[in-house]
This record gives C-alpha cells, sequence and structure tokens, in this order.
C-alpha cells in the first residue's frame, strides 16, 4: 500500500514539478534559498489539502460509503483529465516577471487544490492517513527543489512532459480504485 501512496504522491507533484522548473527558470540568483523556500510551501500545502479533503471525507463517509470508489474514481480521472489538458496550455509561469513571496504563496495554494479533492481518496488505502499525507508532502517537497534547480538550468521542456504525465498516473489510480471495489482486480 505504500507504494500506491508514494505513486500517488509523485503524481500530485507533479503540477508543483512543473510550476517549479518554470520558477527556476526564472532565477538569476540565490537557487538554494529559492528553490527551499519554495519546496517547504509546495510541499507544506500539498500535504495540508489532502487532511482537508481526507476530513471532509470521513464527515460524509455514512452517507457514501455505498458508493466512495465512484467518487474517488471520478475525482482521480477528473484530476488526472485536467492535469494533462493544462500540460498542453501556454504555461502561467511565461508571465511571471518577479519572483515575489505573495507569488509563491499563491502558486502554492493553485497547485494544491487538485489534491484536496484526492484527499478524499485517502480513506480507500491502507496506509494511516498521516503517513499517506506525509508521504505527499515529502515527496512534493523533494519534486519542487528538483524542479527548481532544472528550471535554472534551462529545462523547461520538462514542465507540460511532468504534468501529462501526473495526470496519466492519476487516471490509472482512479481505474485501481474502481476495478478492485467491483472485484475485478
Amino acid at each position: 500500500m505504500f507504494l500506491e501512496v508514494f505513486i500517488l504522491a509523485l503524481a500530485l507533484s507533479m503540477d508543483a514539478f512543473a510550476v517549479s522548473v518554470g520558477l527556476g527558470s526564472k532565477l538569476s540568483q540565490n537557487r538554494r534559498a529559492f528553490a527551499t523556500k519554495a519546496a517547504l510551501l509546495f510541499g507544506f500545502f500539498q500535504a495540508f489539502m489532502p487532511l482537508i479533503g481526507f476530513l471532509a471525507g470521513i464527515g460524509l463517509e455514512s452517507f457514501i460509503k455505498e458508493f466512495d470508489h465512484w467518487i474517488a474514481f471520478i475525482l482521480l480521472v477528473f484530476i488526472g483529465a485536467k492535469m494533462i489538458y493544462e500540460s498542453f496550455e501556454e504555461e502561467i509561469e511565461d508571465s511571471i516577471c518577479k519572483l515575489s513571496n505573495k507569488l509563491l504563496l499563491s502558486l502554492a495554494i493553485a497547485t494544491s487544490i487538485d489534491a484536496m479533492a484526492a484527499g478524499f481518496t485517502l480513506a480507500l488505502f491502507e496506509l494511516h492517513f498521516l503517513i499517506s499525507i506525509a508521504i505527499i508532502g515529502i515527496v512534493t517537497f523533494f519534486m519542487s527543489f528538483i524542479g527548481v534547480y532544472i528550471g535554472a538550468k534551462g529545462s523547461k521542456l520538462l514542465e507540460s512532459k511532468a504534468e501529462f504525465l501526473g495526470g496519466f498516473v492519476l487516471i490509472i489510480i482512479g481505474f485501481k480504485i474502481l476495478f478492485e471495489h467491483l472485484g475485478l482486480l
């Protein structure tokens, strides 16, 4: 079950990774400090939002128990499809001129909204939700940190590919959850 949560964490972190690559490409100096700040913000919000989603899911558990696998499937497929679609759009990072703390905070929140919806699915994993949330935060921290460095080295090509791959993996996880609950796996 750890592997499934780790793969979910990797998929969810692809938005933050893609944005980090874009941000890194705008850096002219002080790479380590900026990479650490970006990674901490992205990692924190990527872990915090699924916690909110998980807690909301617990509150609704008695109402959705019969079809929770369908909700997880729909949410993960929707988030995945959205990420794939966004991988083909113009990059938001192209319009960023000044890398302010306010901008960084806004991007950290924006990239983690999808993770809130994914938090509903954490109850379906056998791993304790706090461990799952920690894994999501830690994976996002490292992916964001690495993304800033990759962007600073000029590899903007990875932005859309990372988001596409993350979306594809979320869709696969959604189908896996559905098929397991329907007894097909």
